[in-house]
């Protein structure tokens, strides 16, 4: 059996691809992005909803590099906090000698 590291380290798990946010409302509001996307593209035509396009794919990477450095900072400080609290477990239950 494999370790949760060493599927991640071989690019085995790649939670991004798998994820669905939970939010009941998810959906509607995926299907309503996807309404006005077609007005939106009826209303400018092709040439100036390309250019809208780029414009939001510059704004989707820009929104991608904070939700890394999210993430990033968050994994950091939850492993930080294990290290605290294991590192400090003595204090919380004292080992009685035998």
């Amino acid at each position: 059996m494999k370790t949760i590291l060493e599927a991640l380290y071989r690019g085995q798990i790649n939670p991004d691809e798998v994820i669905i946010p939970s939010q009941p409302e998810y959906r509607s509001v995926s299907r309503q992005v996807s309404a006005q996307t077609m007005q939106w593209r009826e209303r400018l035509g092709e040439e100036a909803f390309r250019e809208l396009e780029e414009y939001f794919d510059l704004c989707d990477r820009l929104d991608s590099m904070h939700v890394e450095a999210a993430f990033l900072h968050g994994f950091r400080l939850g492993a930080n906090l294990l290290i605290e609290v294991m590192s400090n477990r003595e204090e919380l239950i004292p080992l009685k000698p035998q």
